[in-house]
């Protein structure tokens, strides 16, 4: 069975195959998996045990397979808790899925579903493929993220191009519940070994700036942009700090959560013990998951991207090579 966590913690946490790690309550950790680094920030509103904002990171059977979300639920207490296992339940439903465009739809059929209650949720979703550092990332209504590309050691936003959504059939990128058939588009880029990818929650964009004024994406991007990019361990703490200082209440009146991640350049050959290993991890979560009235199965994506990957990210990898 996944193996899950929803609780403080203030240390190094390096992620196992197939784990599902994250929640809604309170955490100030640095996550270790194959090819990336995470410092996930997260304090709720008047230091409750929980909040309104979600986060997982999830690791797949052999390793290689990163995802990350972070949502903010309306709504408090045990309505969000509630959210936050059902989201459990889908990051641990896809967790050996390299496409994630079922995973976001599956999320907003979730929301969908609790529309009468009023309940809706804006989130963030990237799924990192360590051996080639392909990052692949949706919005839901989510405050647009931020990257920092370490070549040119700059930060800008990261936004997908119209066109990403191809033929849409209903509103895009809408927060999850609101439109039952929304479309959500992809934006797949390549990240450099030590570019940075910032999420974030409506906290940071409703302070306010020096005049009283809300902040804005960009003027958000330029105090990120102030910050010591070279130290991505304090970054959560810079940012916050300097959002603060900016004008009094600040930071005081929602949730706040900050997840960043860094491509290391590490986890490019997965480790045969790995790939040799990830069938019986993938038969005892199904096990786990069917003794648990068969919610949250982690079948595998049956696609040759998936299940050939083996084979095909050696023989990418040799191409680029001899280019």
């Amino acid at each position: 069975m996944s193996q899950t966590h929803d609780e403080p913690m203030d240390a190094a946490h390096s992620m196992t195959c197939m784990e599902i790690w994250g929640g809604s309550r309170a955490t100030d950790r640095t996550v270790t998996l194959p090819g990336l680094h995470a410092w996930v920030y997260s304090c709720p509103y008047q230091q409750a045990d929980s909040g309104g904002d979600v986060y997982y990171v999830s690791s797949c059977a052999t390793g290689r397979i990163t995802r990350l979300l972070l949502a903010d639920v309306s709504g408090h207490g045990s309505e969000v808790a509630a959210s936050a296992e059902g989201l459990r339940l889908l990051m641990r439903r896809f967790v050996n899925h390299i496409q994630q465009i079922r995973f976001v739809a599956s999320m907003n059929a979730e929301f969908s579903n609790l529309a009468t209650a009023g309940r809706f949720a804006t989130a963030v979703v990237a799924t990192f493929l360590a051996p080639t550092r392909q990052l692949t990332f949706s919005n839901a209504g989510h405050p647009t993220p931020l990257i920092y590309t370490a070549r040119d050691r700059k930060w800008r936003l990261l936004e997908r191009h119209q066109e990403a959504l191809g033929q849409s059939h209903g509103p895009d990128d809408l927060p999850l519940g609101v439109f039952e058939d929304g479309t959500y588009a992809e934006l797949e880029l390549t990240l450099g070994v030590g570019d940075l990818v910032l999420f974030y929650t409506d906290a940071f964009i409703e302070s306010r700036n020096e005049r009283g004024e809300f902040l804005s994406p960009k003027q958000f991007l330029e105090i990120v942009s102030e910050t010591d990019a070279d130290h991505p361990e304090t970054l959560s703490e810079q940012i916050c700090k300097r959002v603060r200082a900016l004008y009094n209440g600040n930071l005081t009146d929602d949730d706040v959560t900050l997840l960043l991640f860094r491509a290391t350049g590490e986890g490019t050959r997965i480790p045969l013990k790995n790939r040799l290993l990830a069938p019986f991890r993938l038969l005892k979560g199904l096990v786990g998951a069917a003794l648990n009235g068969g919610k949250g199965l982690p079948l595998p994506e049956f696609s040759l991207a998936n299940l050939g990957g083996g084979v095909f990210e050696p023989l990418t990898r040799l191409a680029k090579r001899k280019r």
